[in-house]
């Protein structure tokens, strides 16, 4: 398995290659980031698997993705591609067919969907003009957000993941419902509504580790402040891009997700993203906002409703494996 990470990651960096003569100057360096983030993360995530297995934990060079797996991470990141977002339908297909335990989902969906994400950011981030410099702002600010919630969110108990997933999935699909950003032509923004922005998805970044989607919500904000919605295209994929894979290992380290299925979502979901990007020229999405909308609702009831069923647990077994990863840490150190 480690083998097709890395054929994975260094076809990303094909792509990178091929597409950066079409870019110049601090977005040529963001490109060059994105390489660097792919490389790092396909040593990293391996490598650290295989220090956890010293202590009992599966490697994830022994992980098997199911058919079921490798269908989720196509079908949602065809859509993400699209702008539709993955982490909530991603969520209902999960939850649907009790692939993992709800504490585990956050973590899954963080390191599974960090691949297809950092190939939509090579894409796009190539083909929309955008200031840089609010490109970069952008990124930096949903990094520290996505860093500084993982270590939160990797410890909280399955009850309150519950709940927090529930209600912002909810609202998420109420504003989704609601709100109609008709944004401007903007490619840039200054003063108070850059200073905005950033502060935004620094929030953004951290709901990110809580199981929360940035594409809808990051795509009204900057919409509401003026920015032409092509624009925020390279914004929101260059930010998860960055982020995911920062606060994925955060989640990898302390065991909270599920190896097999994450591999599954990292394998099937950068050849959707490239169909998606290059074959789909043209596609009705009105139809969609209501399918994603349901999808969303569907997941936060699903959410809720687990919560409810059950009672507060001292959650031994995430206890025994929070310590392992401890002690093999420290052990690094």
């Amino acid at each position: 398995m480690r083998a097709l990470l890395g054929g994975l990651g260094l076809a990303i960096v094909g792509i990178t290659v091929y597409l950066a003569p079409a870019v110049s100057g601090m977005t040529h360096a963001v490109l060059g980031l994105l390489i660097a983030v792919t490389l790092w993360f396909v040593w990293r995530w391996p490598q650290l698997e295989r220090r956890l297995a010293v202590d009992g934990a599966p490697a994830v060079e022994s992980a098997r993705p199911r058919p079921f797996d490798l269908a989720v991470g196509f079908v949602t990141n065809f859509f993400d591609a699209l702008g539709i977002g993955n982490f909530a339908p991603t969520t209902a297909a999960l939850k649907f067919a009790r692939r993992i335990p709800d504490e585990d989902i956050p973590g899954t969906l963080n390191v599974g969907h960090a691949f297809p994400v950092l190939t939509e950011a090579l894409i796009f981030i190539a083909a929309i003009v955008v200031d840089p410099r609010l490109l970069i702002a952008m990124i930096v600010a949903s990094i520290l957000g996505a860093w500084l919630g993982a270590g939160v969110v990797a410890r909280m108990p399955r009850r309150a993941i519950q709940i927090g997933m529930g209600i912002a999935l909810a609202a998420a699909a109420a504003l989704f419902i609601t709100t109609r950003p008709a944004g401007g032509s903007a490619t840039a923004l200054s003063g108070t509504f850059f200073l905005a922005a950033v502060a935004g998805n620094f929030v953004l970044g951290a709901l990110m580790t809580l199981g929360i989607g940035l594409y809808a919500p990051c795509l009204i904000m900057l919409s509401l402040l003026g920015l032409d919605p092509r624009a925020v295209f390279p914004i929101m994929m260059g930010s998860c891009a960055f982020l995911m894979p920062v606060g994925g290992m955060r989640f990898v380290r302390t065991r909270r997700y599920n190896p097999s299925v994450a591999l599954g979502f990292a394998l099937a979901g950068p050849p959707a993203v490239l169909i998606a990007g290059y074959l789909v020229k043209s596609m009705p999405l009105a139809w969609l906002k209501w399918l994603v909308a349901c999808v969303v609702l569907y997941a936060a009831a699903m959410m809720l409703t687990s919560a409810l069923r059950g009672a507060p647990e001292a959650d031994g077994g995430l206890r025994a494996r929070l310590d392992v990863a401890e002690r093999t840490q420290k052990a690094g150190e």
